[in-house]
């Protein structure tokens, strides 16, 4: 199974990729992950990757297309994978269908995670970090700490991320909506989209998933 989720940020991507790859035994690729392997590894991909975001540019799009072509090329996908992060533009997304076409292949399911804008600044904007080198992360509202400002664990300050100011979250669902949402728009006219509320527990919303590829938590794949 060939599946793509997709989702503003807050929604849980990363995390119901993770379960969702491993119930279906398919590969789960996160181009975060691909850059910083391609880093390690000191590759062309890798070097030119790494020169962007040392300076807090973005990763052109060949050079994206380029690692995901290269991991979707490897024999271990053939069974199937789940993309988290790629395609985030409509320039990524035709770039996948051409991947997928010379492959002779192509997408079974879009699962669109949704969330109202105000529970996303909720989720991310709630967040508080610990300043010491473990980073424990706490949440004002899911996951307080005993003691407010103090981390529980090494009794460290907690603070407020910059990325995670209500302001830089509403920039950041700004650039979702002109960039990302096109990509669902451009799977919905092939009918592959599924949309999903990403509200509720995290097994609440992987049950959703399951049943929108017509899994639940019963079928594990051998």
């Amino acid at each position: 199974m060939r599946i793509l989720l997709i989702g503003p940020p807050g929604a849980g991507k990363g995390t119901q990729a993770v379960r969702l790859a491993e119930h279906l035994s398919i590969q789960h690729i996160s181009t975060g992950d691909l850059f910083r392997e391609h880093i390690a590894r000191d590759t062309q991909l890798g070097r030119n990757a790494r020169a962007r975001i040392r300076v807090g540019r973005l990763v052109p799009d060949e050079v994206t297309i380029g690692v995901v072509t290269e991991r979707l090329a490897r024999p271990d996908t053939e069974p199937g994978f789940l993309l988290d992060g790629f395609p985030r533009n409509l320039a990524q997304a035709e770039a996948l269908d051409g991947i997928l076409a010379d492959s002779q292949s192509q997408l079974d399911a879009v699962l669109d995670l949704e969330l109202p804008e105000a529970e996303v600044v909720r989720r991310i904007a709630g967040r508080r970090v610990c300043r010491q080198e473990q980073a424990h992360i706490f949440h004002v509202d899911f996951d307080p700490p005993q003691v407010a400002g103090a981390c529980d664990v090494c009794g460290g300050e907690l603070h407020q991320r910059d990325d995670d100011r209500e302001a830089t979250v509403r920039k950041r669902l700004e650039v979702y909506r002109s960039e990302t949402a096109p990509v669902v728009d451009h799977y919905q006219a092939q009918g592959l989209v599924t949309a999903i509320s990403a509200l509720g527990q995290v097994q609440e919303v992987l049950d959703r998933a399951l049943a929108a590829i017509g899994q639940d938590r019963g079928e594990l794949r051998a």
